[in-house]
């Protein structure tokens, strides 16, 4: 069977027999195919659906879907990029000490450490137990790699972020969608998911991208019941942009969940290149997160942590990282409210990206680049959530929300004579 995938003869979704079936054409005990469909599934190779039967996994990514190239001339607003504007100068040690061996011993640095301790501290977030990974999916995929095996389930939000839609089956592991609105993950959907047997959930508490998402403190603590009653599920919140969501903090790690793990990263505030991020989580998730680094690439550049402390210590960059996340509340408030006036209906409380509806994706990107506006279609962040385009905002002036929500709205019109809705 696993040559059979490898060489195209048994395709993504073929169902397998059955194994009393199987045993019967191969003369063999119901045990051995037991047996190979077990180790097949362990390699990643099948997945078993319950009552579905056990079917051909999808084929797994191996790179992340890129975003088309920006063309030549267009206002780019497909990235998900912070504005440089409000982003410090990196300022890396000028002088670096030679090491004597290595620093799996000291993993981490003392102050930053404390830092980091203090930033979780900050939204109520326990902060007994934290440590360090090379940005948010980095650390996302540490955690399910060593809690979960190939063909397990992950609930993700539906629709979500790409790289991660891009992760998890990568990983081997099998997606169940899970909608959102504008309170986040709806917890009945969950409910659903997690009696279907997924291991991991993985979500955003604020800043959800693409749609924009916060929890209520109410969506916060329903979401919360749902998941007491699956105590060994473990709960992962990226809150990627906790600095510059312009949403207060309403973060299940605060609810006293068995296993969970709060994710939080640098590259939206400080800078695009800082692979950094700080996790608290639960003392089973520590151990098996740190164990498998150690083993791995050890622990995170000691260079690159102290030109995190500095800039964490910086009292004008806790200015700059302010203003800019007025700036993009400001921005993102603004092209919602223009393209209201247009009866336009977005979606974004919080980050720095908005989610408009629209009946077809093409037509609506393709006719915004004739006006010169380049946005990202919303078939890369979703699974079976209607169609939609994104528009980061985060460049995005007030006085230009006025021009975009009236192009396209224009475009909207364009779309409807020519597809007749």
């Amino acid at each position: 069977m696993e040559r059979g995938v490898a060489e195209g003869g048994l395709g993504p979704g073929l169902a397998l027999p059955p194994v009393r079936r199987l045993a019967d054409e191969l003369a063999v005990s119901p045990g051995t195919v037991a047996t190979a469909y077990k180790e097949l599934r362990q390699r990643g190779v099948v997945v078993t659906r319950g009552r579905g039967g056990t079917v051909v996994a999808e084929e797994p990514a191996v790179a992340s879907r890129r975003p088309p190239k920006v063309p030549e001339g267009l206002r780019d607003l497909a990235g998900g990029h912070p504005d440089p504007a409000f982003l410090p100068e990196l300022r890396p040690p000028a002088r670096i000490a030679p090491v004597f061996g290595s620093h799996r011993g000291s993993p981490r640095l003392p102050r930053l450490e404390e830092l980091t301790r203090e930033w979780f501290a900050r939204d109520g977030v326990p902060a007994e137990r934290v440590t360090f990974a090379q940005g948010a999916l980095d650390c996302i995929g540490r955690l399910l790699s060593t809690e979960l095996r190939p063909g397990d389930a992950v609930a993700v939000e539906d629709p979500g972020f790409h790289h991660l839609l891009d992760l998890v089956p990568a990983l081997g592991l099998r997606m169940v969608p899970v909608a959102v609105d504008d309170e986040g993950l709806r917890p009945e959907e969950l409910r659903v998911a997690l009696r279907g047997g997924v291991r991991a959930v993985v979500c955003s508490p604020r800043g959800q991208c693409p749609m924009g998402g916060a929890f209520s403190e109410e969506r916060r603590d329903d979401l919360a019941r749902v998941l007491r009653d699956f105590p060994e599920v473990l709960v992962v919140e990226d809150d990627h942009n906790a600095d510059i969501a312009g949403a207060p903090s309403y973060a299940l790690a605060t609810t006293g969940l068995a296993r969970w793990a709060q994710v939080r990263t640098v590259s939206k505030h400080l800078g695009v290149d800082l692979r950094w991020a700080g996790v608290a989580c639960d003392a089973a998730t520590l151990a098996r997160h740190d164990g498998r680094m150690l083993l791995t690439s050890g622990w995170v550049s000691h260079v690159l942590q102290q030109t995190v402390t500095w800039l964490l210590e910086d009292e004008g960059v806790r200015r700059l990282v302010a203003a800019g996340e007025r700036a993009y509340t400001e921005r993102r408030e603004a092209l919602i409210r223009e393209l209201g006036r247009y009866g336009v209906r977005a979606h974004g409380v919080s980050g720095i990206n908005v989610w408009v509806p629209v009946r077809d994706e093409s037509a609506v990107v393709n006719g915004l680049r004739s006006r010169g506006w380049w946005v990202a279609a919303g078939a890369r962040f979703r699974i079976s959530a209607p169609t939609a385009v994104r528009i980061t905002t985060a460049g995005l002036t007030v006085d230009e929300a006025a021009r975009l929500a009236a192009d396209f709205a224009g475009v909207l019109g364009e779309s409807e004579a020519t597809y007749g809705g």
